[in-house]
C-alpha cells in the first residue's frame, strides 16, 4: 500500500523550507513585540574567552546601560572602527587586548550670554513694557569730603571695583560763572571797549579752562515746571534783586513772598503786557501772521524774555538775546522761566546765527545805536533777517518829539532807505520795516551809495569769530531762503538751502533729510513709549550735534512740551540755514570751548556722535565738565556714540558725581554704538 501524498510532501525539501520560514517569522514577531515593550534594553552578542583561550563561546546578554539616556547625535561618527584583538606579551602570559573607542567628546558649550544694556533684546526688538527707574531730582549728595569715589564695572562677566578721582567743587563765587564772558584777565588786556568788546567771547587759554564743578546756590530747588514757570520761579535759584529794583515799575519782574519771583509779562515799552503788544503789531501789519509765515523771531535786548515767552503760545519760537551787562541776570531769569535765551551782544563780531535766519527781528528799547559806525550793527540785523522779513523797533525816537530824538529818527530813516527797507507802518511807539525779497533795489541805487553790497565771494553764513562788515549781504539769486513753507508744513519740508550745504551728497540730499527725520522720529517715539519721557518734565533741551535738526523736530512731532537749541559744531558742515528754514532755532559752536550760557540752564543734553569726532581736537573731560556746568541738578544726559569712547565717558561721569547707565541702541547688543544715559545729582 503506498503512503499518502501529503506525507511525501512533509518529507520533501520544500516543506521543510516553508516550515522554517513560518517559524522564523513567528520568532521575529515575538522578538519585535518584546523590543517594543522594553525599547531601552540593548541586547547584543558577547564573546567570552575561556581560560584556555582556544575557543570562544558566544552568548546573549542585556546591556548594562539599560534605562540610561545618551546624547546620540554627539556620539555619531566619533568612535574609531572596531579592530581585531591582538596579543601582547605579559610577564606571565599573553592576554588579548581589544582597542576600545574613546569616550565621546562633551557637547559644545552654550553660546556666550549676550549682555543687553537697556530696552532691546538680542534681536534688537524694543519692549514697550520697559520701565526706567525713577530719579529723584531732590537727591543731594555730600560731595565735599574725600578725593575719590568707588566705582564698578563689568567685563567678561567679571565685576571689578576701582577708585575714581573726583572733580572738586568750584568756589562759591563761581556759581554763575560763564568762562568766556567772565574772563577778567583777558578783558583787562583789551585795547578798546568802546564798541562793546568786553561783552564778547574771551575764552581761557587751552589747558586753563574749568577743572571743577560749578556749585548751585544755597537752597537750590528743582525748577517750577512749565507752563507755571512762565509766570513764577524760585527766588533761591536766581537770588538777585537788581532787576526788581530797576524794572519793577515796568512790569518786568516782582518779588512774590519770600521764596518766589513773579513775571507779570510786561516790558519797558509794553507795561500792559506782551499779549496786548503782540496784538497791536498784528493789527498794524496784517501780513505779520504769528505761527504761520512768522515762525522764528529774534528779540534783541530781551530783558526777562516776556516777548518770547508769550509768542510761544502763538506757535512762534524766539531767540531772546541780551549781553551780560549791569542787568546781568536777565538771561538767567529767562532760562529759569523755560524760555529760549542766550547771552549775546551786538559789538564787533557777527552773531553765531546764519543769514536769513529770522522771519522777524524785534528791538524794544534795546539800547543799541543802530546808526553808529555807518550802520554796521543794523547791517548785521539785515544779514540775519530773512528776505521779505520784518524789523520791529519800539523806542523813544519813534514817538517822542524832542530835538535829539527826532534827529535819531531821521538818521534811522535815511539808513533804512539806503538798505532798501520799506517802512510798512509807524504807529504809536512802534515802527515796522520790511526787507526786500531780492537784490534788485540794491543794484538800482545810485553809484557810490553806502553801504555797498558785500563782495560776491563773501559768505554770509561764515560766522565763527568773523568781524562785522560794513556792507549789505547779498541775497541768493536763486531765491534760496525767501520761499520757505508756512508753519507747520515747513518743519518736514526739505528747504531749498539744503542744496547749498557743504556735504558730499548732492542728488540724494532730500532723501538724507527725510531719512534723518524718520530716524529720530522713531527713536524719540520709542523713548516716549518705553522710557516715559513725558513724565520727565523736559523743558530746556540742548542738542549738541544737531545735523538737520531731526531730533528737535521729533520732539515736536511727539508732542513733548519742550524747546530745543540746536548746536552745529564748527568741526562739521554748517547746517544752520536748514535748521532755521524748517522753523527751528540753533547756534554754531566749538565744543572745545565753553558755551555762552549760565550754569544750570538745561534739563536735558543730547549728544549723538559728538565725542568720537571731537576727541581728536580736545579732551573729552573738557566737554563733559562744560556739560555739567550748563546742566541743571536733576537733569539728564543722553550720549549716543561708539563703544570705544564709552569706558572713558563713564569714568568721567562718575568723577563728576553723575549716575551713568549704559544702554543698547535700537540696533541691539551687537551694534557698535551704545547710549550712555546719565543723571546729575545736586552736590554739596
Amino acid at each position: 500500500m503506498k503512503p499518502l501524498g501529503n506525507v511525501d510532501f512533509l518529507k520533501s525539501q520544500t516543506a521543510i523550507k516553508f516550515g522554517a520560514f513560518i517559524f522564523i517569522s513567528i520568532a521575529f514577531f515575538y522578538l519585535g513585540k518584546h523590543w517594543s515593550d522594553s525599547s531601552r534594553q540593548l541586547i547584543f552578542f558577547s564573546r567570552q574567552a575561556p581560560s584556555d583561550t582556544t575557543s570562544f563561546s558566544p552568548s546573549i546578554v542585556i546591556s548594562p546601560n539599560l534605562n540610561k539616556e545618551f546624547n546620540i547625535s554627539a556620539m555619531i561618527n566619533t568612535s574609531e572602527p572596531e579592530t581585531e584583538p591582538k596579543s601582547v606579551k605579559n610577564k606571565d602570559k599573553p592576554v588579548s587586548v581589544s582597542k576600545v573607542a574613546p569616550p565621546p567628546p562633551p557637547p559644545p558649550p552654550p553660546p556666550p550670554e549676550i549682555k543687553s544694556f537697556g530696552i532691546v533684546d538680542e534681536n534688537g526688538t524694543m519692549s514697550d513694557e520697559f520701565e526706567i527707574g525713577e530719579f529723584d531730582p531732590d537727591l543731594v549728595e555730600n560731595w565735599g569730603n574725600g578725593n575719590e569715589i568707588e566705582a564698578e564695572t563689568e567685563k567678561e562677566n567679571v565685576r571689578y571695583t576701582f577708585r575714581v578721582k573726583k572733580f572738586g567743587l568750584c568756589q562759591e563765587n563761581m556759581r554763575e560763572y560763564i568762562p568766556c564772558l567772565d574772563n577778567v584777565e583777558a578783558i583787562k588786556r583789551l585795547k578798546s571797549t568802546e564798541r562793546g568788546e568786553r561783552f564778547e567771547r574771551h575764552c581761557p587759554e587751552k589747558g586753563k579752562g574749568l577743572n571743577c564743578l560749578v556749585p548751585a546756590p544755597k537752597g537750590y530747588r528743582p525748577p517750577i515746571p512749565w507752563p507755571r514757570s512762565r509766570d513764577e520761579v524760585w527766588f533761591s535759584n536766581v537770588p538777585h534783586m537788581r532787576l526788581v529794583d530797576d524794572k519793577g515799575g515796568q512790569n518786568w519782574i516782582a518779588r512774590k513772598g519770600k521764596d518766589k519771583f513773579k513775571f507779570p509779562g510786561g516790558g519797558t515799552q509794553f507795561i500792559h503786557g506782551a499779549d496786548q503788544y503782540l496784538d497791536q503789531i498784528s493789527k498794524m501789519v496784517p501780513e505779520i501772521t504769528f505761527g504761520h509765515h512768522i515762525r522764528v523771531v529774534l528779540d534783541v535786548g530781551c530783558g526777562v524774555a516776556s516777548f518770547g515767552a508769550y509768542l510761544l503760545s502763538r506757535n512762534v519760537i524766539t531767540m531772546s538775546i541780551a549781553p551780560k551787562d549791569v542787568h546781568e541776570n536777565q538771561i538767567q531769569f529767562a532760562l529759569e522761566r523755560g524760555v529760549p535765551a542766550m547771552v549775546a551782544a551786538f559789538a564787533t563780531r557777527r552773531l553765531f546765527y546764519p543769514s536769513q535766519a529770522f522771519d522777524l527781528i524785534h528791538c524794544s528799547r534795546c539800547r543799541i545805536n543802530w546808526t553808529c559806525d555807518d550802520g554796521i550793527l543794523l547791517l548785521e540785523v539785515n544779514r540775519m533777517l530773512r528776505a521779505g522779513g520784518y524789523f520791529a523797533w519800539a523806542a523813544q525816537p519813534v514817538y517822542k518829539h524832542e530835538e535829539a530824538l527826532e534827529e535819531q529818527w531821521e538818521e534811522m530813516l535815511n539808513l533804512t532807505t539806503r538798505l532798501c527797507w520799506n517802512l510798512v507802518k509807524k504807529e504809536g511807539y512802534i515802527a515796522v520795516w520790511q526787507k526786500p525779497f531780492n537784490n534788485d533795489c540794491y543794484l538800482s541805487r545810485e553809484a557810490g551809495t553806502n553801504p555797498p553790497l558785500c563782495d560776491p565771494d563773501d559768505d554770509p553764513d561764515n560766522i565763527w569769530y568773523v568781524d562785522l562788515k560794513a556792507c549789505i549781504s547779498r541775497l541768493p539769486e536763486n531765491g534760496y531762503g525767501s520761499n520757505v513753507a508756512p508753519w507747520p508744513a515747513r518743519l518736514q519740508t526739505p528747504p531749498d538751502r539744503l542744496q547749498s550745504i557743504g556735504i558730499d551728497s548732492y542728488i540724494a540730499r532730500k532723501e538724507l533729510f527725510k531719512a534723518e527725520s524718520k530716524y529720530w522720529n522713531e527713536i524719540v517715539a520709542s523713548y516716549v513709549r518705553a522710557l516715559h519721557w513725558k513724565k520727565f518734565k523736559l523743558r530746556n533741551v540742548l542738542d549738541m550735534k544737531a545735523g538737520f535738526g531731526g531730533f528737535a523736530a521729533a520732539l515736536i512731532d511727539n508732542q513733548l512740551d519742550a524747546w530745543v537749541l540746536n548746536v552745529v559744531p564748527v568741526s562739521g558742515p554748517n547746517t544752520l540755514p536748514v535748521i532755521y528754514d524748517r522753523g527751528l532755532i540753533g547756534v554754531m559752536h566749538d565744543w572745545c570751548e565753553p558755551f555762552d550760557t549760565y550754569p544750570r540752564t538745561y534739563d536735558f543734553l543730547h549728544a549723538a556722535g559728538l565725542f568720537s569726532i571731537e576727541r581728536k581736537r580736545c579732551n573729552m573731560s573738557t566737554i563733559m565738565l562744560e556739560m555739567d556746568r550748563i546742566l541743571r541738578p536733576g537733569g539728564r544726559v543722553y550720549i549716543r556714540d561708539s563703544l570705544d569712547v564709552m569706558d572713558e565717558l563713564q569714568d568721567i561721569a562718575r568723577a563728576m558725581g553723575w549716575v551713568p547707565a549704559l544702554r543698547d541702541t535700537s540696533e541691539g547688543p551687537h551694534a557698535s554704538y551704545r547710549i550712555l544715559a546719565c543723571d546729575k545729582r545736586l552736590l554739596r
